[in-house]
């Protein structure tokens, strides 16, 4: 078991010392607590990384119309061009 790079010995010696600093009755509240904070921690994490799809899908969206644009505005003008040469 290997939880943030502690092993088990680490994570023994930590929740021995947690009870024996705030008693059997706080701590049951603090894992509360804990999981609330990482609970919330989580979905803002998860909140930023769904506006920066949002805005990557926004620039691919508005690049992608410019180059259609950009290559009709080219054949249009290759066939300009062709009828021009062809006169």
């Amino acid at each position: 078991m290997n939880i943030f790079g502690v092993g088990l010995p680490e994570v023994t010696v930590i929740l021995i010392l947690a009870l024996l600093i705030f008693g059997p009755k706080k701590l049951p509240e603090l894992g509360k607590q804990l999981g609330k904070t990482l609970k919330s921690l989580k979905k803002a994490s998860n909140e930023f990384q769904n506006e920066i799809d949002q805005v990557m899908k926004e620039e691919d969206k508005d690049e992608s119309p410019k180059s259609i644009e950009s290559i009709q505005t080219n054949e249009i003008n290759k066939e300009k061009i062709d009828s021009e040469n062809s006169k």
